[in-house]
């Protein structure tokens, strides 16, 4: 939300018609705001929070990986050539690492195990699959 929030302000200044956001409704469980309702909401928002939306020029909140498995967005990522051992989903990063346990690390390595492709993140301890 605080992140949306600030895209849509940045949009505002600088005139844009589109916010797009990397959020995946297979994590909607644990995060809310990944879910179609909360995006929608958000659009509704931002259609009486700004000027260009009072003005009747709505934003538009684009999702493009809403309904892409994990192994979906992986294929498509390598697809589009994404470094992918230069990112990291990890909501509790040691030095720099992905722990390895974390929800967001678990459906990494499940996303890139079911594409079938090595997983090249570098995670802060060992593994064990």
């Amino acid at each position: 939300t605080v992140l949306l929030a600030l895209a849509l302000a940045h949009a505002e200044t600088i005139g844009a018609t589109e916010i797009y956001v990397g959020v995946n409704a297979i994590d909607y469980s644990g995060y809310p705001d990944c879910r179609p309702a909360f995006l929608r909401a958000f659009e509704r928002l931002a259609r009486v929070a700004t000027r260009a939306g009072v003005e009747g020029r709505p934003l538009r909140i684009r999702a493009p990986l809403l309904r892409l498995s994990k192994a979906g967005i992986v294929r498509l990522g390598t697809r589009l050539g994404v470094p992918y051992r230069l990112t990291l989903s990890c909501y509790d990063p040691v030095r720099g690492r992905a722990c390895g346990a974390c929800d967001a690390c678990i459906l990494r390595r499940k996303g890139f195990a079911e594409a079938g492709l090595p997983d090249p993140t570098l995670y802060a301890t060992k593994i064990v699959t």
